[in-house]
């Protein structure tokens, strides 16, 4: 079985570097790896100083670097919707004449790029896939993107296939708006599909994990925080944390040894939020990572002899159980307060919002028929307790631990 390993953290903190470190290591080690740009605006091209594009390039033995271009994957993959999208846009009047024929869909470009990984992932072509993700708020964005969109489709595609069928023929002759055709809507069910087999895929932990890269100071250590709790919210593997640009103990001069002590206060810190999750730390290195030979520096004295690429950190985020009175699920939130926090049930779904972030999770058959009594958030954790089901209900059955 093939692994995925996704690196994120705000921009500037070099995570791009330690991506890049991470593939050195594993292809020296013989496995077949691709270091793959889910960035809208990549510079694996930069550190390896090498021409990178589209298609996967090699750069040594054994390694293999991608930068993914959306429109490409468009054309390629899903001809059909962007072509029904430029229809049903030019005939509502709208003036087209400045856009190319494989016109994307806004917001859609990093979805197209996970199922891109998808597919080479499931090609069992590569050992190792290091994927290196946009800063930390377009990589949260970009990972909730296939539960959220699976959960629309379930719920709302199969009365818009059969609405668009009997309403094609009228727009058309009546309102003059052409809607996507057959070849469109089966290419848009294929994707459905694709995004169920894409969010199991980087929910499986024995696959996918997720490994955060930051700088001891305030504003990054904060944003890291942050992100580790929406990452558990989506049900995503954080199995290594990487602290970049450290000072040395004695830096030299006052000025230094003053940001030295800040530094070591988040990195204080730091460690206790990621408790039992291995911490690597790097130091300020006096020149850029950049070219082949720094990137190997930066692998040597960071990785060591270290077997970092097997680390598996398994964490239940969700956990159903059976109580007094109902069922409980429980839902590990890192560093939430409860003011953070708003959960809501809409029919067999709760919806669960963390600030700025929402997620809906289906409740499984179980609890059908239950409704919310309560919930808290303490110690790191969000608890919702469910009243007993309806009579004639099996109150013993097991729930889905993952809440399908």
């Amino acid at each position: 079985m093939g692994r995925i390993i996704i690196f994120t953290g705000k921009g500037g903190v070099g995570k791009t570097s330690i991506a890049a470190a991470h593939a050195v290591r594993a292809a020296s080690e013989g496995k077949k790896t691709l270091l793959v740009s889910a960035d809208m605006a990549p510079n694996l091209g930069d550190i390896f100083e090498t021409e990178v594009g589209g298609n996967a390039v090699p750069a040594g033995d054994n390694l293999y670097l991608l930068e993914l271009d959306p429109d490409q994957l468009v054309r390629e993959n899903y001809p059909n919707i962007s072509k029904a999208m430029r229809n049903l846009f030019g005939s509502s009047g709208l003036a087209l004449d400045n856009l190319d024929d494989e016109m994307i869909i806004p917001g859609f470009e990093n979805l197209f790029s996970l199922l891109k990984i998808r597919d080479i992932y499931n090609s069992g072509e590569y050992d190792l896939i290091i994927v290196d993700c946009a800063p930390t708020g377009e990589t949260l964005s970009l990972l909730k993107l296939p539960e959220l969109l699976s959960w629309y489709m379930e719920k709302f595609y199969p009365v818009g296939k059969t609405m668009v069928r009997v309403m094609a023929p009228v727009s058309k002759a009546k309102y003059k708006v052409t809607l996507p055709n057959r070849k469109a809507m089966n290419e848009i069910e294929q994707m459905h599909w694709s995004l169920v087999a894409l969010q199991e895929l980087l929910k499986d932990p024995d696959v996918s994990s997720v490994r955060l890269v930051c700088t001891p100071e305030k504003m990054v250590v904060d944003e890291t925080k942050r992100s580790y709790m929406y990452l558990n919210l989506y049900h995503y593997q954080v199995d290594g944390v990487f602290i970049n640009r450290i000072l040395p103990d004695d830096a030299g001069s006052d000025f230094m040894n003053h940001w030295g002590s800040i530094q070591k206060k988040y990195i204080r810190e730091l460690e206790s939020v990621f408790a039992g999750i291995p911490i690597t730390r790097i130091a300020w290195y006096p020149h850029e990572v950049r070219g082949r030979a720094a990137i190997q520096h930066l692998c040597d004295d960071v990785l060591g002899d270290k077997d970092i690429l097997n680390v598996r950190v398994h964490t239940d985020n969700e956990i159903y159980e059976a109580c007094d009175g109902g069922w409980s699920l429980t839902i590990r939130l890192p560093g939430a307060a409860k003011e953070d926090v708003t959960v809501y049930q809409h029919e067999m779904d709760v919806n669960i919002k963390v600030n700025n972030f929402n997620r809906c999770i289906p409740l499984p058959n179980t609890l059908t028929g239950a409704q919310i009594d309560g919930w808290d958030v303490a110690d790191g954790f969000l608890r919702i307790q469910f009243s007993k089901k309806a009579d004639g209900q099996d109150e013993t059955a097991e729930a889905g631990k993952d809440g399908k």
